[in-house]
């Protein structure tokens, strides 16, 4: 880490996407209340999750990075918790199956409150007032009261992390990811082919398992068969927030972020001299970092720089968003550069960011362009020769209807059913598992031709 750099340097620095608090006196106030609760997350957590992110440069891991665009305080109820976290387990054994590698799940989960905004203000009728920003900042009703950036709010957002994380810490090492109950973690609207599919996959793994016992091989002797690992994420944008929950680890002398184990740089805030890389770039936590069609080799490899001066394997995540169309001929040359240049980096692909249409009186992403920027992703990745380390997505447990397409057919008529979300449109659970049964399947055939290219070499 740079010398000069401190928790509150990046003060000194260009920020954008901030909110505008009316009262500072009371958001120092929180800020100070907040450096005195305990951490979120331990530093002894981030670096496993950065030793397994290190495995998965080498293309030796997967990473399935997945959860709600904005986590709300309305929405907050420990079965939409649940959900959330048991779809991702589906999709991580989907995945497994077809990666026959490890799958690292990683839950933009327990503090992904903030969200950039393309304007600071919204008009209706005439009236104008700041926009919504996360209920982490301000409430989506558009009232004054509503929308007036609120500090206390950082201290609900903390209080419901810290909630979140315990139950998921509960489920994660307390039985419910134990692989013997498969099939309890099926959702009752999960039907017709991924249903199907997902039974089938079960019955296959009751049978490896049973084997597995017959030869002495338990969850006794194997605690992977009963609980997993499971980290948590988010876009740190509030910095306010971020520096309140930044502490020295005690037993390194390292600064980290302990709000989540993995805190990314969107598109929108990733300049190299701006405030949000200047704060991330000092702390210990493996980083991701957005990368939009406008990205340039240039640009990426100072970023690179700036965030990972050491080139520490796990400690970057470049999360590409290019859009279906654009993969080809934006992705490549980065892939090249930062091959040539020899840093290491895992590269995951988000398609959700770039593919928001208007249809209608709603936002949506279609489920084939979703799935087409994926499948670039992949044959990019196989040209270039350098390894796909796993996908983003906005995807949640619910049985919404916010993306069209996909084997339940949502369309422009159906989006309004269970429209849901308050910023933008997430896979439901259905989606989900169907796009990791594809996903699966374009990872099998990778493995396949590449073990047929070594037997030939």
């Amino acid at each position: 880490m740079a010398e000069t750099w401190t928790p509150d340097s990046w003060r000194a620095k260009p920020i954008v996407q901030v909110p505008e608090y009316p009262d500072l006196a009371k958001l120092t106030s929180v800020e100070a209340t907040l450096r005195s609760y305990p951490p979120l997350v331990f530093a002894g957590e981030a670096r496993r999750l950065k030793a397994h992110l290190a495995k998965a440069a080498e293309g030796k891991e997967f990473v399935l990075q997945g959860g709600d665009c904005a986590e709300s305080f309305a929405e907050f109820h420990p079965n939409n918790i649940r959900d959330t976290f048991r779809v991702l387990l589906q999709m991580a054994v989907v995945l497994t199956f077809g990666a026959a590698c490890p799958v690292v799940k990683v839950g933009r989960m327990a503090g992904q409150f903030a969200k950039p905004r393309s304007a600071s203000t919204e008009t209706i009728d005439g009236v104008t007032l700041p926009a919504y920003r996360g209920d982490i900042v301000n409430g989506l009703d558009f009232t004054p009261e509503s929308r007036n950036p609120d500090p206390d709010r950082l201290l609900r957002a903390y209080n419901q992390s810290a909630a979140t994380l315990n139950l998921l810490r509960a489920f994660a090492q307390g039985g419910y990811a134990d692989l013997h109950k498969v099939h309890q973690w099926n959702l009752g609207f999960v039907a017709g082919a991924s249903g199907a599919r997902y039974a089938d996959l079960c019955a296959r793994l009751d049978e490896t398992l049973a084997f597995m016992e017959a030869c002495g091989l338990t969850s006794e002797t194997i605690p992977q068969i009963r609980e997993t690992d499971f980290f948590t994420s988010h876009e740190a944008l509030l910095l306010q927030y971020e520096q309140a929950l930044t502490r020295v680890d005690s037993t390194t002398g390292d600064w980290y972020d302990c709000s989540a184990h993995m805190l990314w740089i969107g598109d929108r805030t990733r300049q190299v001299d701006g405030a949000h890389v200047e704060f991330l770039r000092g702390v210990g936590n493996p980083l991701g970092c957005k990368a939009g069609p406008t990205t340039t080799a240039d640009d990426l490899l100072r970023l690179i720089d700036a965030l990972n001066p050491e080139n520490d394997p796990g400690r970057l995540t470049i999360i590409a968003r290019m859009g279906a169309d654009q993969v080809e001929a934006k992705l490549s040359p980065l892939l090249r550069a930062v091959k040539r240049e020899g840093r290491k980096v895992v590269w995951l692909c988000d398609p959700m960011h770039a593919n928001t249409v208007k249809m209608g009186d709603y936002k949506t992403r279609s489920f084939d362009r979703i799935l087409g920027e994926v499948k670039s992703f992949f044959a990019v990745h196989r040209a270039e020769g350098t390894p796909a380390g796993g996908v983003h997505f906005e995807m949640t447990g619910q049985d919404v209807t916010e993306c069209v397409g996909g084997a339940q057919d949502i369309n422009e008529a159906t989006l309004g059913d269970r429209y849901n979300t308050a910023c933008d449109p997430r896979l439901n659970a259905t989606q989900s598992l169907e796009l990791a049964f594809l996903i699966a399947e374009t990872l099998k055939d990778e493995r396949v031709s590449r073990k047929q290219e070594a037997a030939v070499s």
